[in-house]
């Protein structure tokens, strides 16, 4: 049997666990008759646990905004581009800013 992903022989600082978690595992690579008695996961668990997985991974991640933007393609003046553009990494932002004010939103 070929593992799928490195095995570590010998412990390795800053991943996450000591050199006491690491010598206290004990745990031999299972045999190909214990690999072929293997099922899977949705039919040992309860539903719930992967109702609850999917939660979970819904409410990772950036929080939804109030207010969302739309994206949008416009056609500007080679000038204008690159004056926003020289703003550096938030130019989009300081247009959307500037058209807000002009327009009387903000």
């Amino acid at each position: 049997m070929t593992a799928k992903y490195p095995v570590k022989q010998d412990f390795q600082p800053g991943h996450g666990y000591s050199k006491e978690d690491w010598d206290s595992i004990d745990s031999p690579e299972l045999t190909d008759e214990e690999m072929a008695r293997l099922r899977p996961a949705r039919e040992l668990l309860p539903s719930g646990f992967f109702e609850a997985v999917n939660e979970a991974r819904k409410a990772r991640g950036r929080p939804p905004m109030q207010q969302t933007k739309k994206s949008v393609t416009i056609r500007l003046d080679a000038d204008l581009y690159e004056h926003y553009k020289a703003k550096g990494d938030r130019w989009q932002t300081q247009m959307n800013n500037d058209l807000r004010k002009l327009a009387g939103l903000k």
